[in-house]
């Protein structure tokens, strides 16, 4: 069946060749398989209308038999994806029999940011970052509610102590490099099927600096990074929660080549209570009382996140009543004040009496 590459690229028949380049650049960043929403069998059929849309000779072909001119000694079916991400990796501009076109159409303005390319436009290249990394902190109950400082023990990438991270020899001189004549990125042209892409990347002489050791450190071969074992002491604010976690910046992993260090993640792991029940910053705990405590009210000792405490039951106490402990409870994270304490009442029955309280109970029946 005939198609219509006018119609796919939403062009006029008489569009100028920039008309056909600029609506194809529309609809190609629209429908990119990288971008979020993308359609790849879109993108296949808008590549193939402009292989022949944005060449002078093949568009005659198809302005006289339509899109079954291949019969005519066409061009037969688009290029496919695959072919595109070869030609983009920069592996030459014929892929599949086609020889990639596009009127030196700038890819890193086009595509820069589904390849992670960047335009000379965007200035100086940043250099490397450390990975982050994370470990596990575990707390009890109430090092979680009032915080606690820890020096965790760590195996890393760390700065070289020779050099300090800088990767040069300890009194070598600095030199502009000579790749990058001191810019810290070179510019890299590939041929791909929408034309010349140009991108910028890291200058893989200085990487990034602009600038190179006349010698190499020696103690770490010039990468500027070294494995040992470091100690970082962190501080676990109070009311923190199980699962949550402390970012300390820069204390990840060095970066190679003087880059900034990556972040140490902290993810705190509280062990259960056999005691305490936590719930936002609201502590809740079991009491048991006897029937004549529930009855007639008593005062009855209570372990707290701060101690025992001594708390009044009132008469008349029902079995699963909550008794409030007000601002007993774990310390608001970063603010002021504190959650409560909730005494969860269950009463306890005896499953055996004596005869003499059997029958104080059995005189109380008419009574209550």
């Amino acid at each position: 069946m005939s198609k219509d590459y006018y119609k796919i690229l939403s062009v006029d028949k008489h569009a100028s060749s920039e008309e056909v380049k600029k609506a194809f650049k529309k609809l190609a960043m629209q429908h990119h398989p990288d971008r979020p929403g993308g359609n790849e069998a879109k993108f296949k059929e808008i590549n193939e209308a402009y292989q022949v849309l944005g060449d002078a000779e093949k568009r005659k072909k198809f302005d006289q038999f339509g899109s079954d001119f291949e019969q005519q000694g066409g061009f037969g079916q688009g290029a496919g994806w695959e072919d595109f991400m070869r030609a983009a990796r920069g592996h030459g501009g014929q892929q599949g029999g086609f020889q990639f076109d596009f009127g030196g159409m700038d890819l890193g303005d086009m595509f820069g940011d589904v390849f992670g390319a960047s335009s000379a436009r965007r200035g100086r290249a940043s250099a490397s970052r450390g990975r982050d990394i994370q470990v596990d902190v575990e707390l009890d109950f109430r090092e979680a509610a009032f915080g606690v400082e820890r020096e965790l023990s760590l195996r890393k990438q760390s700065k070289c102590d020779v050099c300090s991270g800088s990767g040069g020899e300890p009194g070598s001189k600095m030199d502009t490099c000579h790749e990058c004549k001191g810019q810290g990125q070179v510019v890299q042209v590939q041929r791909t099927f929408l034309g010349a892409m140009q991108t910028v990347a890291t200058c893989p002489t200085c990487h990034g600096r602009g600038q190179t050791h006349s010698k190499k450190c020696k103690h770490c071969g010039g990468n500027g990074i070294m494995a040992k074992t470091v100690s970082s002491k962190v501080k676990i604010p109070a009311g923190i929660d199980n699962g949550q976690s402390i970012r300390l910046t820069g204390l990840g992993e060095a970066a190679p080549h003087g880059g900034q260090s990556g972040d140490l993640y902290a993810a705190v792991r509280i062990k259960p209570s056999k005691i305490f029940h936590r719930e936002g910053f609201d502590v809740y705990t079991d009491v048991e009382i006897n029937f004549v405590q529930a009855v007639l009210g008593d005062h009855i000792t209570v372990e707290t996140i701060d101690g025992e405490l001594t708390v009044a039951v009132p008469e008349g106490t029902e079995s699963g009543q909550l008794i409030r402990l007000r601002g007993k409870g774990i310390p608001h994270l970063q603010g002021s004040g504190r959650g409560d304490h909730y005494l969860r009442v269950k009463i306890r029955v005896p499953k055996k009496v004596s005869k003499q309280a059997r029958k104080l109970l059995e005189e109380l029946k008419g009574e209550i």
